[in-house]
């Protein structure tokens, strides 16, 4: 397929708000793909070149794009000059400042997609590629490393844009910046898979488990339509399984409101501490190179990131295994564990032996995934806990969390509290004889929802997407920022509004909330945002940013578009760890 044809299925998408639509647009460019342009075709459907958990990035800032896009501009004029319409990007007849005029029209758009779209429209040069061909050149811009890659990375793009039409160049460069973002997630492409096969989502099911056992959707989709027949495409999903250095999707929490209900619901249970870490997948391969990687619950590579880790490898009982684990930050003195945000830090790319020294990690593994080949995510959680005991024995790094087992409410509700007094945030309850699901499936996992300072530390909070903000008067004109509107997840992966937050904030956190949405301002509203007129912002933001909004209670709200609101709701923490795909869901606030 031409890369061009491409850019109009996702000139389509964009304008597309549909999810079902959106769908029925995916099916139609998965039948019309050769083989081979599946799984490239998969990643730049995702704005990426490959899988989350390579974390291959362009490393290309807007400052180099936009000298790209004023060399683009000149060029332009140059050619129109030959037919004595000296004109340049912006109707001008000078291009001695064309940098500072794109600069200047990229600061009034907001996306340097449309400004690249414009400089190119008057050129008339432009030469068809295939998706594949764009996708090697991609490659090897995102590769260019070391002294001088920047300025190969610059002409790289430069002769790459010289190949291309305005709306392929445009989509190209949201792919380089990272804002692609058409609006739908993985599911509306397992969605599609399915429908380019069958006209219906019969095959969903099979497409969703095999892709939570090996998260690479290239890989999934290339197995998935090379079998036209649908016992051979059943087949080969089933056969699809955990693989050592790809992650499984991380299971993941509902929400009940007290123990008599979870024991109503679940019957026999493990209890366990909730701690308030960083949820790490951890995957040993003794024979490998490297021996460990570790990946976030948002499936990207973080294994730079925990040092420590290296150093207990040997102490593992195996010579390959998963392990599900959460890593808290603590103080080498006291064992106290550190607040969220100091655990955070350990995410940051650079001086991670100086973090590491400063705020040292401790894993909780409280699952194993795999061991030597075999895949136990099918296997029943005491089995798979009487498997992990054999694993290792508690060191500096590596513990065993505490748990209990009950059907007992009161002794749930016990252990609960204790947690709680402790320090923690109460318990994760587990079915004793639940197989391992990814994701939020059935009630597998769950953990109990309070109304904040009801008992001792735990915080009714939810995780919110910032849809935008509002600019705001007096004092808080000096941070930019007065308030913002936050929404959770409704149907079709939307955005529903369910608080405008104006208190509750610090300076400094509002300072920090404006220094992260700069980067993602948008001069429109998101397609996949619901907004009543009444709570518009000022400024919208790409849904990117998640944080932990705590509240005094939920009421019913006829204005918000989540049907629900927060009563004085206030900002808890920024959650780096988690995707707007992660945002508490509508359908769980039916308790409150």
């Amino acid at each position: 397929m031409l890369f061009s044809d491409f850019a109009s299925y996702l000139q389509k998408l964009e304008g597309t708000s549909s999810r079902l639509e959106m769908m029925y647009q995916l099916a139609d460019l998965f039948r019309q793909l050769d083989p081979s342009e599946v799984t490239p075709t998969c990643y730049l459907l995702q704005g990426q070149l490959l899988p989350p958990y390579d974390s291959l990035e362009f490393s290309v800032s807007v400052k180099t794009l936009l000298k790209v896009i004023a060399r683009i501009s000149n060029q332009s004029a140059e050619e129109s000059a030959k037919t004595d319409l000296a004109l340049d990007l912006f109707g001008e007849v000078e291009t001695s400042s064309t940098l500072e005029k794109v600069t200047q029209e990229y600061k009034r758009i907001g996306d340097l997609g449309t400004v690249i779209e414009q400089a190119l429209s008057a050129s008339s040069t432009q030469t068809e590629l295939s998706i594949t061909q764009v996708y090697q050149k991609l490659m090897v811009i995102a590769q260019e490393s070391g002294i001088g890659s920047q300025e190969k990375k610059q002409q790289g793009l430069l002769d790459l844009f010289s190949f291309l039409d305005p709306i392929s160049a445009k989509f190209v460069v949201r792919m380089v910046l990272a804002k692609l973002r058409l609006g739908f997630a993985t599911m509306t492409m397992l969605d599609a898979l399915s429908w380019a096969m069958t006209q219906s989502k019969v095959e969903v099911s099979a497409l969703e488990d095999a892709y939570q056992r090996r998260a690479d959707i290239g890989y999934l989709a290339t197995t998935y339509l090379s079998f036209p027949e649908a016992s051979g495409r059943l087949a080969a999903l089933a056969q699809i399984t955990v693989a050592v250095g790809t992650p499984v999707v991380p299971a993941l929490c509902q929400r009940l409101n007290s123990a008599q209900e979870i024991i109503e619901k679940m019957g026999e249970v493990i209890a366990e501490p909730k701690y308030d870490g960083l949820r790490i997948q951890i995957h040993i391969d003794k024979n490998a190179q490297p021996q460990l990687k570790t990946f976030t619950r948002n499936l990207e590579d973080t294994s730079h990131m925990f040092p420590e880790l290296q150093t207990v490898i040997a102490d593992l009982n195996c010579t390959t295994c998963i392990l599900d684990a959460e890593g808290i930050g603590y103080e080498r003195a006291t064992g106290k564990f550190l607040p969220f945000q100091e655990t955070i830090t350990r995410k940051r790319k650079h001086d991670i032996s100086t973090t590491a020294a400063e705020v040292p990690i401790r894993c909780f593994v409280f699952d194993v995934l795999a061991i030597d080949g075999e895949s136990l995510i099918n296997e029943k959680l005491h089995q798979r806990k009487d498997r992990l005991k054999k694993l290792f024995k508690d060191n500096e790094v590596l513990r065993h969390p505490e748990y209990i087992v009950t059907k007992d409410p009161d002794t749930l509700r016990a252990f609960h509290e204790s947690q709680l007094a402790a320090g923690l945030e109460g318990a994760v309850i587990k079915q004793l004889a639940s197989v391992y699901q990814s994701g939020r499936k059935g009630w597998s996992w769950v953990k109990i929802k309070e109304t904040e300072g009801a008992r001792g530390k735990l915080k009714d909070t939810l995780d919110c997407v910032v849809m935008g903000y509002y600019v705001g008067r007096g004092k808080r004109t000096t941070f930019g920022v007065g308030a913002f509107l936050v929404g959770i997840l409704g149907e079709d992966q939307t955005l529903k509004t369910i608080a405008k937050i104006g208190t509750g904030l610090s300076d400094d956190q509002f300072r920090e909330l404006k220094t992260r949405s700069e980067v993602l301002v948008t001069t429109t509203q998101p397609l996949n945002y619901e907004v009543p007129k009444g709570l518009v912002p000022d400024v919208w933001l790409m849904p990117q940013l998640v944080v932990e909004i705590a509240a005094d209670e939920v009421t019913r709200s006829p204005m918000h578009t989540a049907g629900v609101a927060l009563r004085f709701p206030r900002l808890v923490k920024f959650r780096d760890d988690k995707k707007w795909e992660d945002a508490t869901a509508v359908t769980e606030m039916g308790g409150f």
